[in-house]
């Protein structure tokens, strides 16, 4: 891959966890960062302890060599008026905006199950018609806002949510204007549908209207515990359905092909929720990283 077009970097997710604030408690923004740059990556997400100061953030990036590529953005256009959802996505937009960001990862939340203590793959929301349109609709107004700034709306379709699967996902594109962009994501893929070609389909069908990458993987044998014991999003994320990419059983080889053939140009992202104290951050975003060199030459 050309390193001048695709840049790596990695979510503070695998050191503090937003959803389950006890995972990672112990660890700081100043640690999380600083192993992050100690790894070789050279950008981030935004964590629940990154400061919200944006000259504060910027010197403790800058002094790491990283910077900002994203940050989640929870839209409720399902249970939320537009103009609310929108104003905080303005407020949003901008912070990123002055970090430097180019991005904007989006995820409909507004009935999603991802946070609750209910089985995953029993009790996902299914979209009425209204709600499509809902849906649909803000992201659209979302995406025109992003332009203003010279930014890219991205869906990132999530587990637990009404764009999840690989219908919904193409629905979603689908009824959605060209300036809205995908999220793809590894691991949420495989995760729902049980196997790697229905990510790879969205991927090649979708490919240019990719504007970020969520690299995860999944363990196997987690994975069938949330199935077999209807377990919930978080019980599989304690439980460490997720892992770095190389450590699960997904090939990132054909991902990594349909960018390269495509000349996908942005952000690849480890992004790997799991229990700290399990596993390790600074082990693992190493490992993560000596995968990712040895599969694409970044």
């Amino acid at each position: 891959m050309d390193q001048d077009k695709v840049k790596l970097g990695i979510a503070p997710i695998a050191w503090t966890n937003d959803d389950l604030p006890d995972l990672g408690a112990e660890n700081t923004f100043e640690q999380c960062i600083s192993e992050m740059a100690l790894s070789g990556f050279a950008g981030c997400e935004v964590g629940n302890k990154y400061p919200r100061d944006v000259e504060t953030l910027k010197k403790a990036l800058s002094l790491r060599g990283l910077c900002i590529c994203n940050a989640w953005f929870s839209a409720k256009f399902t249970s939320e008026p537009i103009n609310v959802v929108l104003e905080k996505f303005i407020s949003h937009r901008d912070f990123l905006h002055a970090m430097g960001a180019k991005v904007i990862g989006a995820a409909e939340v507004g009935n999603s199950i991802q946070g609750l203590d209910l089985s995953i793959f029993d009790n996902k929301p299914i979209y009425t018609k209204k709600q499509w349109a809902d849906v649909s609709a803000g992201f659209n107004e979302m995406a025109k806002l992003a332009e203003e700034k010279e930014m890219r709306l991205a869906c990132h379709h999530h587990m637990g949510t009404g764009v999840q699967t690989e219908e919904e996902v193409e629905h979603f594109m689908e009824t959605t204007d060209d300036n809205v962009w995908l999220l793809f994501d590894s691991g949420h893929f495989v995760y729902s549908e049980g196997n790697e070609e229905a990510g790879l389909r969205i991927l090649k069908k979708y490919i240019h209207r990719t504007a970020h990458v969520h690299l995860k993987d999944i363990r196997p044998e987690a994975l069938k515990r949330v199935k077999d014991e209807k377990l919930s999003f978080l019980d599989g994320v304690r439980l460490g359905t997720f892992t770095v990419p190389g450590d699960g059983f997904i090939k990132f080889e054909p991902i990594f092909d349909i960018l390269q053939k495509n000349n996908y140009a942005g952000w690849m992202v480890v992004e790997a929720e799991q229990d700290p104290a399990k596993a390790n951050p600074l082990e693992y975003a190493l490992k993560a990283r000596k995968y990712i060199r040895e599969k694409t030459g970044l």
